[in-house]
């Protein structure tokens, strides 16, 4: 049995949930098109056979300029600590830049698999001129693939288990992500805020689920001004009612999921308030 952690660390928005998401078979976490929708470590886990990989899927490294961006980096550049492999996640459509450098420094990338995503929007020759752009990185080895149609996917997990060590398996065989159904739940509202509301909204949301006596959930929703929490609720509530209809179709048949919005006034710069909102 091969048995190992990888990290998988990029930007903001390269598509690291998408992928991990489809190296498992399963979601295991939420995904937008919002930069920066991961916040927290999400360790996704595939069993095989004869291996058992379990995906570290972090948050997008960018430049800091709150107390919560700070706690975010912060995560991701400590997942790359105690793990066997780190995979750096590179938008084929955004092409090689700088950024990808600046992550790439984090960490000894001579060990590293570098995956060009997002190969389903280039064509051949893009998808070659780039990965002649992240040659220049001097990873181990570079998989060109598309989170969102699943190409490449195949030899890239071939490959990562090969490179796990011998070991025990770390979760049971039939668990897919080690998040608790509460922080689970809580996700589950966010992502689908992020897809409801305003693009302004994005970063000032929070959400945690204050109540669970199964099947009643409730979830509260933590934005930083008065003015956003009429945009959550909506004209006559149905902004909520919306999400509130998203979450379930996720949820078992019969839950029953409340939804409140409160205000806690610009609580993402306030390191005490990040912390206690769980980041």
């Amino acid at each position: 049995m091969r048995s190992g952690f990888i990290a998988v660390v990029g930007r903001p928005n390269v598509g690291k949930s998408t992928l991990v998401n489809a190296m498992c078979g399963s979601k295991v976490s939420i995904v937008s098109d919002k930069p920066q929708t991961t916040r927290t470590r999400v360790r996704g886990v595939l069993t095989r056979p004869d291996s058992q990989l379990v995906f570290v899927d972090t948050p997008g490294l960018h430049k800091p300029v709150t107390a919560l961006g700070e706690r975010v980096n912060a995560t991701a550049l400590d997942s790359m600590s105690d793990v066997d492999v780190v995979m750096l996640v590179v938008d084929g459509t955004a092409g090689f830049g700088k950024g990808d450098e600046w992550v790439a420094a984090r960490f000894d990338v001579s060990k590293a698999v570098v995956v060009l995503n997002k190969i389903d929007q280039l064509s051949k020759k893009q998808v070659v001129a780039q990965l002649a752009a992240v040659s220049s990185l001097g990873a181990d080895a570079y998989f060109p693939v598309s989170a969102r149609t699943g190409e490449g996917i195949g030899p890239l997990v071939e490959h990562l288990s090969l490179r796990m060590p011998e070991g025990p398996m770390y979760f049971p065989d039939d668990t897919v992500r080690d998040l608790p159904e509460e922080e689970w739940v809580a996700e589950l509202v966010r992502e689908q805020l992020l897809a409801v509301t305003r693009d302004e909204l994005p970063y000032s949301i929070a959400t945690r689920v204050t109540e669970w006596e199964w099947p009643r959930i409730r979830c509260e929703i933590v934005v930083e001004r008065d003015s956003q929490k009429g945009m959550v609720i909506g004209k006559h509530g149905a902004v909520l009612k919306e999400v509130g209809t998203r979450v379930r179709r996720q949820l078992p048949e019969g839950v029953y999921l409340e939804l409140f919005v409160k205000v806690d006034k610009d609580w993402q710069r306030r390191p005490d308030r990040v912390e206690r909102l769980g980041y």
